[in-house]
């Protein structure tokens, strides 16, 4: 998505989104591939996946910690 499109779905300025956006990137949590006059956003899904499975390990941890 733009970052025009991502913002329509938030109470936010354009310009709050993109810094978010900013953010996000510089984190490695999304991607940006710019075409023509527009950059699109995408997320990275494999950092994603290595945090619910750090969580998940955590629970887990948890739970064996509790027996």
């Amino acid at each position: 998505m733009s970052a025009g499109k991502i913002s329509q779905h938030f109470a936010m300025t354009a310009a709050t989104v993109s810094y978010h956006l900013k953010v996000l990137k510089k984190a490695d949590l999304i991607w940006e591939e710019k075409e023509k006059n527009f950059i699109y956003y995408d997320l990275n899904t494999s950092i994603l996946e290595e945090i619910m499975a750090w969580f998940e390990d955590l629970k887990e941890n948890r739970t064996n910690e509790k027996r």
